[in-house]
């Protein structure tokens, strides 16, 4: 292990060089969040004199623990300055590699770049340069605040793109070849920027792993924002929501786990189809409701169609594809319901434009089966983290090596070329890769209801 700086427009870092790749972490490329600057736009980072370290990562944004029993990633005592970038190089020396911008999934109420799995080192060793960021979550994020501009979270994420525009070259990238890729609400937050107009010009690709529908209504924001305040006994102004120190916000929020996200403003989230000038990878997992919590028992076919929108008929198509077992109809229609149908539309609209587009369906079994992140561990290629043995095994069986290296392969190919190694999706013949043990490219099975 060895030293490694490289001069950025702010300062000089300092990170290591570990079996041919050289990391950095907790780079800042917006200033804290707080104080004056809480609950608005990201502002430029303060430059610093001489070498700054960037061996750790930086700090989590505030949030909860996902779930009863998991520890922490964000205390109280660790403030909010969150907005920080890591870079895995395998090469500073070089001129114009390829460039993947990772941006991480947890319903826009959790995620850290500094989780195991999302370490870049195997995947920047397939020739790319990998950045992986953070960006504010739950109410500090996507929470309406008036007279202020929302989708902070989504501002973040362009910051940090501003950031790899303007200083990737130090690190052995191209500016101008930089693919997006995320999973879950990282895939719907790459589809939006493809989209929004602040971020042109900032990539070329994406890869949207696993997208999530809807947004919110600007109304429905400033509904929650109004309840929010008067829980914690504050006007529902700028000045009163910055006086509740994050950890009673988090506190306040979290029995309302659907209230944040994009909010529909016209202007930074605009609902609109993804540029047609940007190249698009879409795909989900198989049995994508898997990674979700289950129901604790017999689940009510109808009502749960009618719950998700798809109307109670749909119920009976579901039940004719999965005769006599109730589990598996419901599996398949939450699966559609909630990610596959949603990331078929934007796969259909963007080919429907005119753009570049790819699908493929993540079929390869686990313990919990083909389920929602399960790619994730296949695309980094990290397999001894506690999220991968939850969803690959421990160890994981011996079909895990080669089909992370195959995808791997697909990712920074299609990051450097454009080209994935398998068919275009468009809308006649609906061709898309089957991830599995065997890899196949078909067109999609027809199905009932929603399903693709």
């Amino acid at each position: 292990m060895v030293n490694a700086v490289v001069k950025t427009a702010w300062g000089a870092v300092r990170g290591v060089s570990e079996d041919g790749v050289a990391s950095f972490r907790g780079i800042p490329y917006a200033a804290a969040p707080q104080g004056e600057l809480r609950f608005r736009p990201p502002a430029p980072p303060e430059g610093w004199d001489g070498t700054r370290d960037a061996v750790a990562f930086g700090t989590a944004p505030p949030q909860s623990p996902p779930a009863p029993g998991v520890p922490p990633v964000w205390r109280a005592d660790d403030g909010l300055d969150c907005l920080t970038v890591n870079v895995w190089s395998p090469d500073l020396g070089a001129s114009g590699l390829p460039v993947m911008v990772w941006i991480y999934g947890g319903m826009w109420r959790y995620g850290w770049s500094g989780m195991p799995q999302y370490d870049a080192a195997a995947l920047a060793r397939s020739g790319v340069v990998v950045v992986t960021f953070d960006y504010r979550v739950g109410f500090e994020g996507f929470g309406h605040v008036p007279g202020v501009p929302g989708n902070r979270g989504l501002r973040d994420q362009i910051a940090a793109l501003e950031w790899v525009h303007g200083d990737i070259a130090g690190f052995g990238g191209d500016p101008g070849n930089v693919t997006v890729f995320g999973q879950s609400a990282g895939a719907a937050s790459a589809v939006l920027l493809a989209a929004a107009p602040a971020a042109e010009g900032l990539f070329r690709r994406v890869i949207a792993q696993s997208v999530p529908g809807g947004h919110r209504t600007a109304d429905e924001a400033a509904r929650v924002t109004g309840a929010l305040a008067q829980a914690a006994g504050v006007p529902a102004t700028w000045e009163g929501l910055a006086s509740v120190p994050p950890e009673t916000l988090l506190a306040l929020q979290d029995p309302s786990p659907g209230a944040y996200g994009p909010v529909l403003d016209g202007d930074l989230v605009t609902g609109a189809t993804p540029r047609r000038d940007v190249d698009l990878i879409c795909g989900f997992a198989h049995e994508e409701y898997r990674g979700f919590p289950q129901p604790p028992g017999p689940v009510d076919l109808v009502a749960a169609a009618e719950a998700v929108g798809l109307g109670a008929d749909a119920a009976d198509a579901y039940r004719a594809a999965h005769p006599g077992d109730d589990a598996a109809a419901f599996t398949a229609l939450m699966s559609d319901a909630l990610i596959r149908t949603p990331t078929l539309r934007v796969a259909e609209a963007h080919a429907g434009a005119g753009g570049r587009t790819w699908l493929y369906d993540f079929a390869w079994q686990g313990p919990l089966g083909a389920c929602h992140g399960i790619d994730v561990p296949f695309v980094f290629g990290n397999a001894d983290t506690r999220f991968a043995a939850r969803l690959l095994g421990s160890p994981p069986p011996a079909s895990f090596a080669p089909l992370s290296e195959r995808i791997r392969k697909s990712w920074t190919s299609f990051a450097a070329t454009g080209d994935p190694g398998w068919p275009h999706f468009d809308l006649r013949h609906r061709r898309a890769r089957f991830w599995d043990v065997e890899i196949t490219d078909a067109s999609l099975p027809p199905g009932p209801a929603a399903r693709p």
